[in-house]
């Protein structure tokens, strides 16, 4: 009789679990496809912007990277903020001041405006993964967590997929049509929607479980109950501060970071300089490498969850995407090698990546978690704009991208050796206790 009774429970759980993740998953992993792709899309824009208004290599380096300065200057405060003004006005402010900046992007005639319109757009999407994170975290347990992040964050691989294409059709097709060359337009084309997906979350998110209108009672219970300890052992934003494992963790986060973006930012360049040298060609050569990366997602946030491990989900992919990288710098002249090696590359960075993001969640507990989680963001980010730059300027000093690339590779070394010896005691099964 327990039995059958355990059996009804799991089956609830189960069905109102697919109930969240129709309902929560696919419309985040839309917003923050939109964000990937704001954020990447000046990679295509080189192809002809540099050009038409003459920027270095190491302008642009600088120009796409200055995003996470801002970003990261405004990341703390938007994420302290949220569990108070809520997940719903938080992601509406954020998509609807990005999608103007982005859009906007298309006004920018020399430096110091790409710059600074660069900087505001990290000004205003700043927040917005780590919130989401946390947002997930209030509905989702540990053992489902790595999993809800791996779909949510398939947006960056494709936002590569699409973007790539998409992209280079709209600077293609669309180039000259009403005196507007065709990166201002992608500008404009790719940064509106953001607009109308901010509008759209004050109907479709729910702050927390207890405010969702569209489950039952026992629904929300059922969640509480799968919550569990994961509720439990809330901790105060100053006793995050004083943790040096939170550190530890936003240095590792910096290393795959700085090689997630180096690859994103400069990926069109590294094919062109193979001899490709055709816009829409170029598209679909770097949506390649992210097709590897959405397969790689999904499998090893199931394969952590399944095992309960994160440590070595996480460090062992950083270190093969170490070894590839470097591995690449041999293949130069030679296309198929070097898309072979870059997919494989790109894939291991995002698996990385992902099951990183299940470790904070399942480490720190509250309130305290938003500003905990963005407070590793905050630092990690920077390495957005520390990656690609470090190809820019290592490109302009050299004249090719070996210097850069291996540089890249080191970084994502770094990053695998501080995960695997950044152990948290139980932090896959428990939080830690942190006194206030």
């Amino acid at each position: 009789m327990a039995a059958t009774q355990t059996a009804i429970a799991g089956d609830d759980v189960s069905a109102l679990y697919d109930r969240l993740n129709w309902r929560i998953l696919p419309f985040l992993l839309i917003c923050y496809l939109f964000a990937y792709l704001d954020r990447v899309n000046v990679g295509f824009a080189k192809l002809q912007m540099q050009t038409d208004l003459g920027f270095s290599d190491a302008a642009y380096g600088v120009g796409a990277g200055i995003f996470f300065l801002g970003y990261v200057l405004f990341e703390l405060p938007s994420n302290l903020m949220l569990p108070k003004v809520g997940a719903r006005k938080t992601f509406f402010r954020i998509l609807v001041l990005w999608g103007i900046t982005s859009a906007c992007m298309l006004f920018v005639r020399n430096v110091p405006m790409f710059y600074g319109m660069r900087f505001l757009l990290g000004v205003f999407e700043a927040g917005f993964a780590p919130g989401m994170i946390f947002y997930l975290s209030c509905w989702y347990g540990p053992s489902r967590m790595a999993r809800a992040i791996a779909i949510v964050f398939l947006a960056g691989p494709i936002g590569g997929i699409v973007g790539g294409p998409v992209s280079a059709w709209l600077m293609t097709r669309l180039a000259g049509t009403a005196g507007l060359a065709g990166w201002q337009w992608m500008f404009l084309v790719e940064g509106l929607p953001c607009i109308v997906m901010g509008v759209l979350t004050l109907f479709v998110i729910s702050d927390r479980p207890t405010q969702a209108n569209w489950l039952s009672d026992s629904q929300k219970r059922l969640i509480a109950a799968e919550l569990g300890s994961a509720s439990a052992g809330h901790h105060s934003f100053k006793a995050v501060l004083r943790n040096p494992k939170i550190y530890l963790l936003a240095c590792a986060y910096f290393c795959i970071i700085a090689s997630i973006y180096a690859m994103s930012f400069w990926l069109p360049t590294i094919f062109k300089s193979q001899g490709v040298d055709d816009t829409i060609r170029l598209g679909w050569y770097a949506a390649i490498p992210y097709v590897g990366a959405a397969f790689g997602m999904v499998f090893i946030g199931r394969r952590s969850d399944m095992r309960g491990e994160r440590r070595f989900h996480s460090s062992v992919p950083a270190l093969l995407a170490a070894l590839l990288l470097s591995a690449s710098i041999l293949a130069d002249g030679n296309l198929v090698a070097s898309l072979i090696l870059l997919t494989l590359a790109t894939t291991m960075l995002w698996m990385a990546y992902t099951v990183f993001w299940a470790i904070p969640s399942e480490y720190i507990k509250g309130d305290a978690a938003a500003g905990g989680i963005a407070l590793i963001n905050t630092i990690g980010l920077s390495g957005g704009f520390w990656g690609p730059a470090i190809i820019g300027w290592a490109k302009t000093a050299t004249g090719n991208l070996h210097l850069g690339l291996l540089i890249i590779a080191a970084l994502a070394l770094c990053g695998a050796v501080l995960l695997v010896t950044n152990r948290m005691p139980s932090a896959e099964r428990h939080a830690v206790n942190v006194s206030r």
